[in-house]
């Protein structure tokens, strides 16, 4: 599984960075800035507790193979 962010949706809040701070940090803008986006299928609590509640629905997680693993 993969964290992405939907570009088209965020709107730079910077929940995601406050719930995940160890994945997400924010760029000079206030948008977030993704660490390590590979998730090991049994996401832990708090990637999915992140993902639920982005306000803007912008992160989410998906099936698709991380780069590096291509």
């Amino acid at each position: 599984m993969k964290l992405e962010i939907d570009w088209t949706r965020c709107d730079g809040h910077g929940l995601c960075a406050a719930l995940l701070p160890e994945r997400i940090t924010r760029d000079e803008w206030g948008f977030p800035v993704l660490h390590n986006t590979a998730v090991n299928p049994e996401a832990p609590t708090a990637v999915r507790r992140a993902v639920a509640a982005c306000p803007a629905l912008a992160l989410r997680l998906t099936n698709e193979p991380s780069e590096s693993r291509r």
